[in-house]
């Protein structure tokens, strides 16, 4: 106790903005419940496995800790699991998660010699009894585990419901026997609520569903909203109603005085039709579901180094495919893993290691592969019985924290994209390893795209641009069973003549090869309102691209999500045809070729070229990407930035800027006064290899700023192809120093190769569904599904949504 008085200066009283690690250890996924139990520094608030709490002490001289332990309290006996009835974990209908109880005990323990004192107790001294209550009583920083629901969001009250105006036209609907007053449609039919007409829902891709006549009723006139028949009973609050002009399913809080209005008595009413959301969660169950997760194999659950299992946080899904899949590719083993100990890793880091992102991987990195936290249950376990033996996994709440900090989607609990994730990992890992760019393990990911801009005039004009991922569009018309399909929408229109529908089980979908969304990619394309220097007129040039290195690890991104006409996003439902090793060494750019001849630069110190010059967003371009929920200021940018070069660069250009800090300034104006040039900006321009008077150009358009100017430079190739032009010799030497410079970046080899891993999406929204991956370990395939790591019997090499592929 004496001991412990004269350590009182290293004790604090947590204040109500301390944050509290007194769940999990900073630098393993140690926890009160493992052996051991977890540290809390009294004095710095962070908590420490019994195998880490010697470094901390070691490093800060901090003694006392509040040592908490957790025993798991015995299972009460099984009961019948009851069938889902949402697509959701923990919630009333979804699947059962149910969490075991513990039994928590406190001590107050003195290094470095292990002093343990009983807690509570009144002999303790004051302030540590305060301070040993201010942490109990305390949110953790890591929050109680979220449930991980995959529902929607609540609907939301329609902004048409309060006011909508019905028609007096004598309108009465029956109780039963609807039809669609346009066709012979009898299911999936919609009663609009201002005229009380009755019409089919949309088609579906394959043909199933209605025949759009409820839609199109709407755009011819706009009445607001329409109820779905089949769906009214009793429950109101369960009746599926859909407002076209927001383009959602809504809460009609006068739905009951709107059905009286036709006539309509809800409360005999009994269900007969699927909502939306539940027609959604079936086809998800029966079909995609089942088949990526592979519920239907009897598959061998895997435990050991490499397979262990992440914790699903809420909606995390998205993540831990993607962490999975990133720490089965050599450089990030490597990196955080392999060539760096926990050890190192913890006296590198700044005070707060929760807070620094290259602790953090390392922190997972050795989590996921060292099998610490992936052992087999013990036999006779009960607990492990009642959760069908699978390891518990470990979860990633402080690599989250970390890596979303600054992004407010990923720090949400919502459900996110796993590419722009990705693409924001690359981001934050590039940064985190600034000052030691050979660590950085993205780069065995990046790659060098080249764009080959040729007008009418026999000109050309050459752009390039770093990747991490290709991404390819999917053509349809490249399907190898178009006579099944044929047959199938012959077979499906016969059906629907007769009001009926096509099972599922006879459902045909397209199968396209991968070898023609690769060869659709390098495929000569139109690029209209080209401003061509040579022709001084805006013409048509025909662009093609190809790769001017190849990358260690190739990331194919198949564009799945796509917009139909009116910017209605649908995700397209179709097998891709994946080998197990590609070669694509037929997709390496030559660059300027002899012969050639560039584009030439426009006349000098004419204010009437500049202006044509000046690039004005596509408004194509900057539609569909503005459809897709971006900033349409943040699309304009990205569109001039690219030279409208497509919708496909313009995307990932603005996921590669979202946080630059003059993103959302407004578009400067050709007309405005530029300020003037900075010499010694300049000649920095000039040291990278670029011609003096490009470099002035890039400066003046990007307001000073030297990134800003070389990004710039390379995304207006017509700039920088006629800056060459104005001096042979020089420009064939600066072209070549800047592409050699940033070539010499990235890695570059042979391509060919071979499939090691995919992330696959079940849903009809990249915001929505769940995240699987597949990896390729000791030589099969292993499913990665949250915490559940299992042998794959028959991965869905056809439904990916992400392809990761290895050199060999």
């Amino acid at each position: 106790m004496e001991l412990l008085r004269s350590h009182l200066a290293k004790v604090r009283i947590p204040e109500p903005t301390n944050r509290i690690h007194k769940e999990e250890c900073c630098i393993s996924f140690d926890t009160p419940r493992s052996e051991g139990g977890l540290y809390v520094d009294m004095c710095s608030f962070l908590g420490f496995g019994k195998d880490f709490v010697r470094w901390n002490f070691e490093r800060t001289g901090n003694p006392v800790y509040l040592h908490i332990q957790q025993e798991r309290k015995p299972v009460p006996e099984d009961r019948p699991l009851k069938k889902p009835t949402l697509l959701a974990i923990g919630v009333e209908g979804g699947f059962d998660n149910q969490e075991p109880e513990y039994e928590t005990t406190y001590n107050i323990v003195i290094l470095p010699d292990y002093i343990s004192l009983p807690f509570p107790s009144v002999e303790l001294p004051e302030k540590v009894r305060l301070a040993a209550d201010g942490i109990i009583l305390a949110e953790g920083a890591a929050k109680k585990e979220q449930l991980a629901a995959w529902t929607a969001e609540k609907k939301k009250v329609s902004e048409y419901a309060l006011t909508l105006q019905q028609l007096d036209n004598g309108v009465l609907v029956h109780s039963s026997g609807w039809k669609c007053s346009k066709c012979d449609k009898t299911e999936n039919l919609w009663m609009n609520l201002t005229d009380g007409t009755i019409l089919c829902g949309r088609k579906n891709w394959d043909g199933t569903g209605g025949n759009n006549h409820a839609i199109e009723h709407y755009e011819q006139t706009k009445y607001p909203l329409a109820v779905k028949l089949g769906t009214i009973t009793a429950d109101l609050e369960s009746a599926d109603v859909f407002s076209y002009p927001e383009d959602d399913s809504v809460e009609d809080p006068l739905l009951a005085q709107h059905l009286s209005h036709f006539g309509i008595d809800f409360s005999s009413l009994q269900k007969t039709e699927m909502t939306t959301a539940e027609r959604e969660l079936d086809q998800n169950v029966n079909y995609d579901w089942n088949r990526i997760q592979e519920n239907d194999k009897d598959a061998e659950l895997l435990f050991g180094p490499g397979y262990t299992g992440l914790v699903n946080l809420g909606n995390s899904c998205y993540m831990a495919s993607i962490m999975q899949v990133m720490f089965s590719a050599d450089s990030f083993v490597s990196r955080y893993y392999e060539n760096r100990s926990l050890r190192e890793a913890f006296d590198t880091s700044p005070a707060d290691p929760t807070v620094d992102l290259n602790t953090q991987l390392t922190k997972l990195g050795h989590g996921l592969l060292s099998g610490k936290y992936s052992v087999p249950p013990q036999v006779g376990n009960e607990d492990a019985k009642a959760q069908n033996d699978k390891q518990e996994g470990v979860p990633p709440r402080m690599f989250k924290t970390v890596i979303a900090a600054k992004h407010p989607e990923f720090s949400s609990m919502r459900q996110q994209d796993a590419l722009e994730f990705l693409l924001h990992l690359f981001d934050q890992v590039e940064r985190a390893n600034a000052g030691t760019p050979d660590l950085d393990p993205c780069r065995s990911f990046k790659f060098v795209i080249e764009e080959r801009l040729q007008c009418p005039s026999g000109k050309v004009a050459y752009n390039r641009r770093s990747d991490y991922i290709l991404s390819l569009n999917i053509p349809l018309h490249e399907a190898t069973n178009k006579e099944q399909l044929e047959a199938f929408h012959k077979k499906k229109a016969e059906l629907g003549l007769e009001g009926k529908e096509i099972s599922n089980d006879e459902i045909v979908r397209p199968r396209v090869p991968l070898g023609a969304c690769l060869s659709n990619f390098s495929a000569p394309e139109e690029v209209q309102d080209f401003y061509s220097t040579a022709l001084n007129a805006k013409t048509t040039a025909i662009k093609t691209a190809g790769l001017t290195t190849f990358p260690d690890y190739l990331v194919l991104h198949m564009r799945k999500f796509v917009m139909e006409a009116g910017w209605v996003p649908k995700k397209l439902d179709v097998y891709i045809d994946v080998p197990d090793t590609i070669d694509i060494t037929h997709m390496r750019s030559k660059s300027l070729q002899p012969g050639e001849e560039l584009l030439p630069e426009a006349a000098p110190n004419e204010e009437e070229n500049d202006a044509s010059m000046e690039l004005v967003a596509s408004e194509d371009i900057v539609g569909q990407l503005a459809s897709m929920g971006f900033n349409y200021l943040h699309c304009q940018k990205a569109a001039i930035k690219t030279s409208n070069a497509g919708v496909e660069e313009a995307m990932n250009w603005l996921l590669s800027h979202m946080e630059d800090p003059d993103i959302d300034d407004p578009i400067s104006s050709g007309s405005s006064k530029a300020p003037p040039v900075d010499e010694g900006s300049v000649q920095t321009l000039v040291s990278f290899g670029f011609h003096e008077d490009l470099a002035r150009k890039a400066l003046k358009a990007s307001g000073g700023n030297i990134e800003k100017a070389t990004d710039w430079i390379f995304s207006n190739p017509e700039a920088s192809s006629s800056s060459m032009d104005t001096d042979s010799g020089n420009a064939a030497a600066s072209s070549s120093a800047a592409q050699t410079d940033e070539a010499a970046a990235v890695p570059d080899g042979s391509g060919r190769y071979k499939l090691m891993g995919m992330v696959s999406h079940i849903g009809t929204s990249t915001h929505c569904g769940h995240y699987v991956a597949h990896v390729v370990k000791d030589g099969r395939w292993v499913i990665f599904n949250d915490s559940k790591v299992a042998a794959s019997v028959d991965p869905p090499k056809d439904m990916a949504y992400l392809y990761f592929f290895q050199r060999y």
